[in-house]
């Protein structure tokens, strides 16, 4: 065997093996990405769902004579707030992440507090309308844990497989940055009791 063809074969090993470990990396780095991409879309059809049901429920609140017009005008203010932040899922950082999750809890906030002030409105509360969409909303936030949950389990093996040494290497040259995680929302370790008694 001629000598100067065993530092080629060498060479043409290491340059196979690299191609295999890059193409690896990136293809599963690929696949776990467009995991974190259709849970997040999971996670916003769920909030679009909230947002819709709750212009219903505005509409119907609105209806009710003298009902207090500073907590109607509070949930309609967060959820003009909530729809205007967009997140790109395959750029999203801590920061973003965070402020989206702040409106959002923001216009959880406000819509508890509606809820809680129908209980003064007697004809509110017997309202056939409102009772679904009330039904509809519950409902809905918990399609929303629901997916936010399952957003934080598809970020785990997408941030695992980049963060890992030696595929950290890889990563960051290939562009693929870790993703932050969807944290509670302020509050939500305090149990709110939004069940009403509308037999009285």
């Amino acid at each position: 065997m001629k000598k100067w063809l065993i530092p080629v074969i060498i060479i043409a090993v290491i340059l196979l093996g690299s191609y295999s470990w890059v193409k690896g990396f990136n293809n599963t780095a690929v696949q776990l990405n467009e995991d974190v991409s259709e849970a997040w879309g999971n996670v916003q059809t769920s909030y679009q769902r909230r947002n819709d049901l709750i212009g219903n429920l505005v509409n119907t609140v609105k209806g009710a004579a003298d009902f207090e017009r500073n907590t109607l005008k509070d949930v309609i203010e967060a959820r003009a707030k909530a729809t205007s932040i967009n997140i790109d899922p395959s750029n999203v950082t801590p920061e973003q992440l965070a402020k989206y999750n702040q409106v959002q809890g923001g216009l959880s906030g406000a819509l508890k507090s509606l809820l809680v002030t129908v209980e003064r409105y007697p004809d509110l509360k017997s309202n056939q309308n409102f009772l679904k969409l009330q039904d509809e909303l519950t409902s809905t936030e918990n399609t929303i844990q629901t997916a936010r949950t399952r957003y934080n389990e598809a970020i785990k093996p997408y941030n695992i497989h980049v963060k890992e040494f030696p595929n950290s290497i890889l990563a960051g040259v290939l562009g693929f940055d870790d993703k932050p995680y969807f944290d509670a929302e302020a509050g939500a370790e305090k149990p709110v009791d939004v069940e009403f008694d509308f037999d009285n």
